[in-house]
C-alpha cells in the first residue's frame, strides 16, 4: 500500500514541477526573444521598418511648435495682440503646452489598446487645420488665436505626442533611454530652423498670415512623412483596463513614481520660461534685434545636443542621477539670468540652459519607462506623468507672465522659475 501511494504522489509532484516549469520556460523564451530583438535594433543592421526616422520626424513636428512659441510670444506682445498683457498672451502657449502633455493621459491609454494610427492621423489633420485657421486670425482678436493656436493645436499635438514617444519602447529595451534621447532631439533640431523661418516671414514682406500658411504647409508634408515611416511592433494590450483615475490611483502607490511626478510638476512650472521669453528678454535689454531673433535658435541648438548626451548618460549614471544634476544646474542658470544683459551673456546662458533643460525634457519618459514593470502599461504610466506635467506648465507660464507685468519687471519671474527648479532638484534628491 505504501508503494502504491508513493508512486502516484511522486508522479503527481513530477507533473506539478513540469507544469510550473513550462510557463517559466515560455517566459524565458519570450524574454530572450525580446532581448534579441532589442539587440538587433541597436546594432548597425537596423531593419527598414524601424520607426526611429518616423518618430524623429514627428518629434520635430510636435516639439518644434512648443519650442518656437517664443517667436509668437514676442510678435503678439509687440504688435498683433499689443492690447493684451504678457500674462494673457502667455495663456495661449500655456494651454497648447498643457494639452500637448496632459493629453497623454488619454492618448497613452489608447496607444496601449492599439489605436496609434487613429491618433496619429486624427491629430495630424487637426494640427494642419488649426494652423490654416490661425492664418485667418485678425489683429487684436484674442479668442481667434486662443482657439486655434492654443486649444486646437494643443489637442492635435496631445493626441500624438505621448504615443509617438512610447512607440520607441516597441523597438528598444537596453538602450531605450538613448533611443528616446536621439528621437526627442528632433524637436530641438526642427526648432533650430522653425523660429528663424517664422521670424523672417512675420517681419518681412510675407507677413503673418502667409507666414503661418507656409509653416502649415511645411508641417503637413512632414506629418505625412512621419505617418508613412512609423510602425508599431507589439500587439495591443488585451483584457479589461482600468479607468484613468483608477490607473492614477494604482500608479500613485508606487512611491518612487509619485516622487518623480511631484518633482516634475514643480520643475515644469519654470522650465518653459526661457523658451517663451528669451527673445523678448533680449529685445527689452537693448540687445541687437537681429541677434534677438537667433537667441531662441541658440537655445534650441544646445537643447538638441543636451537631449542626445542626456540619453547617453542614463545607461552609465542612471536616469534619476542625471535628472537631479540637470535640474540643479538649470536652477543656477535661471538665477544667473538676473545679471545677463549683453550678447555674450545671452549666448552663454542660452547654450548652457538649452543643454540642461533639453537633457531633462528627454529623460522624463525614460525615467518613467524604467519604473514600468510591464511594457503594455508604459503608455498609461507616461500619460499620467505628462498629465501632471501639463498641469504644471498650465499654471507656470501665466504666473511668470503675471509676475513680469506690462512694465517688464524681469527679476520676479526669474526668481520664481529658479526657485521652482531648485525645489524640484531637492525633492527628487531626497
Amino acid at each position: 500500500m505504501t508503494t502504491l501511494d508513493e508512486a502516484p504522489s511522486a508522479a503527481f509532484e513530477e507533473q506539478i514541477v513540469k507544469a510550473n516549469a513550462e510557463p517559466n520556460k515560455a517566459r524565458d523564451v519570450e524574454k530572450t526573444g525580446w532581448e534579441e530583438s532589442a539587440q538587433e535594433i541597436d546594432s548597425a543592421q537596423v531593419p527598414v521598418d524601424i520607426p526611429d526616422g518616423g518618430w524623429w520626424a514627428w518629434s520635430t513636428l510636435a516639439g518644434a511648435y512648443v519650442n518656437a512659441y517664443g517667436v509668437y510670444q514676442d510678435f503678439f506682445v509687440r504688435s498683433f495682440l499689443s492690447n493684451y498683457s504678457s500674462s494673457s498672451i502667455s495663456w495661449i502657449g500655456s494651454i497648447a503646452t498643457f494639452f500637448l502633455l496632459a493629453g497623454g493621459a488619454v492618448s497613452g491609454r489608447l496607444f496601449d489598446r492599439g489605436y496609434f494610427y487613429f491618433l496619429l492621423v486624427g491629430g495630424s489633420v487637426l494640427i494642419v487645420l488649426c494652423l490654416f485657421m490661425l492664418s485667418l486670425a485678425e489683429p487684436q482678436h484674442y479668442y481667434q488665436i486662443f482657439l486655434t493656436l492654443g486649444l486646437g493645436l494643443g489637442l492635435g499635438t496631445g493626441a500624438t505626442y505621448v504615443p509617438s514617444l512610447t512607440i520607441i519602447a516597441h523597438h528598444f529595451s537596453r538602450r531605450r533611454a538613448l533611443a528616446m534621447g536621439i528621437a526627442a532631439s528632433g524637436a530641438s533640431l526642427g526648432a533650430l530652423l522653425h523660429p528663424i523661418m517664422l521670424n523672417n516671414l512675420f517681419h518681412g514682406p510675407v507677413g503673418f498670415a502667409n507666414g503661418v500658411r507656409a509653416s502649415a504647409g511645411l508641417m503637413a508634408g512632414a506629418l505625412i512623412l512621419a505617418g508613412l515611416l512609423m510602425r508599431t511592433r507589439l500587439p495591443p494590450r488585451k483584457g479589461a483596463q482600468m479607468g484613468l483615475f483608477m490607473s492614477a490611483r494604482t500608479f500613485v502607490k508606487d512611491e518612487v513614481y509619485t516622487i518623480a511626478v511631484v518633482a516634475t510638476f514643480l520643475f515644469v512650472q519654470g522650465v518653459f520660461f526661457p523658451l517663451f521669453y528669451i527673445q523678448l528678454y533680449s529685445d527689452e535689454h537693448g540687445i541687437n534685434s537681429v541677434f534677438g531673433f537667433y537667441s531662441l535658435t541658440i537655445l534650441n541648438f544646445a537643447s538638441f545636443v543636451g537631449r542626445i548626451v542626456g540619453g547617453a548618460l542614463v545607461n552609465r549614471l542612471g536616469a534619476f542621477n542625471v535628472i537631479v544634476a540637470c535640474t540643479f544646474a538649470s536652477s543656477v542658470l535661471l538665477f544667473s539670468l538676473l545679471g545677463v544683459s549683453t550678447i555674450a551673456g545671452i549666448t552663454v546662458f542660452s547654450l548652457l540652459y538649452g543643454f540642461t533643460s533639453g537633457a531633462y525634457i528627454t529623460l522624463v519618459a525614460p525615467m518613467v519607462a524604467s519604473l514600468s514593470a510591464d511594457v503594455s502599461e508604459m503608455g498609461a504610466r507616461i500619460g499620467v506623468m505628462y498629465f501632471f506635467t501639463g498641469l504644471g506648465s498650465l499654471i507656470g507660464t501665466p504666473i511668470t507672465g503675471a509676475l513680469l507685468t506690462r512694465d517688464f519687471v524681469w527679476w520676479r519671474p526669474i526668481v520664481y522659475t529658479g526657485a521652482s527648479a531648485d525645489w524640484r532638484s531637492r525633492w527628487i534628491a531626497c
